[in-house]
């Protein structure tokens, strides 16, 4: 759970300076979040959630 809060906040944190950079704009990182808001509801949610606990294990081990 912890390691998801952070996901979160870190991830807002590169997309709202994505956006304030130009970099992005604001419809295309909407449709984003939309879209992951979406994809959590699908059958992937548990094997993303899975890779990314996966991922953060290999990175805590280092």
């Amino acid at each position: 759970m912890a390691v998801s809060i952070s996901a979160v906040v870190l991830l807002g944190i590169v997309v709202f300076v994505l956006i304030r950079g130009g970099s992005v704009r604001l419809l295309p990182a909407l449709a984003c979040a939309l879209f992951g808001f979406f994809l959590a509801s699908t059958g992937a949610a548990p094997l993303i959630t899975d890779a990314i606990g996966t991922v953060t294990g290999w990175i805590s081990s280092i």
